[in-house]
């Protein structure tokens, strides 16, 4: 018998994912979207950063990053990642872990051109991950390339999205006397419907 209900009602996991971070953004005081995204890098040394995702797709979540980072390199090379998503107020988290792929065409272009004008900016002038010289040489850099792109820069071709299409979704919630409530919804394959268990706390 299926005894999920309440926050974990539902049959699409990206759908309970959105509803849980509506709730996030009517009480964070910050980037409710924020993820800690988790990498290897080539020796299988672990990494993690912050980064905000930006979509919820139907079996998909998108973020946007300059492609020679070190995360970037890191996500060519695996092609697989977790994240995990933390709401403090909400007492609640979601963890992912699955395969990854860029997302570098038309809506890659159309996020790029929603982003205010310095960010756009920002994302030419900026060596990710690279060493600088001075807070100043990057500033002067900025200054730089606003002068040479004008009001309305395209996209890099070294900045772009990747979209993490996961295998497992694991959905935690508080509960009293540390019995906290979680369900993992996984999958063998992509193309494989998800299970869901009830997982001990």
């Amino acid at each position: 018998m299926n005894e999920r209900g309440g926050i974990f009602a539902g049959e699409d996991p990206f759908e309970i994912t959105r509803h849980w971070l509506d709730e996030a953004a009517r009480l964070e005081p910050s980037d409710p979207n924020a993820i800690a995204l988790a990498t290897v890098d080539a020796d299988g040394m672990p990494d993690v950063r912050i980064v905000l995702l930006k979509e919820i797709e139907a079996d998909g979540f998108v973020f946007y990053t300059n492609y020679e980072s070190a995360k970037a390199r890191q996500l060519d090379q695996a092609r697989q990642a977790a994240f995990v998503m933390h709401w403090k107020s909400l007492r609640r988290q979601i963890r992912v872990r699955g395969l990854v792929e860029r997302e570098d065409g038309a809506q890659a272009d159309a996020y790029y051109a929603s982003r205010p004008l310095e960010s756009r900016i920002g994302a030419w002038a900026s060596p990710q991950s690279r060493p600088v010289a001075s807070r100043a040489a990057l500033e002067a850099e900025v200054a730089r390339m606003s002068a040479e792109l004008g009001p309305d820069p395209e996209r890099p071709p070294f900045w772009g999205g990747y979209r993490i299409r996961p295998l497992e979704i694991e959905f935690w919630a508080d509960g009293a006397h540390r019995l906290h409530d979680r369900y993992k919804w996984s999958r063998a394959s992509l193309a494989d419907p998800f299970d869901v268990l009830r997982l001990g706390p």
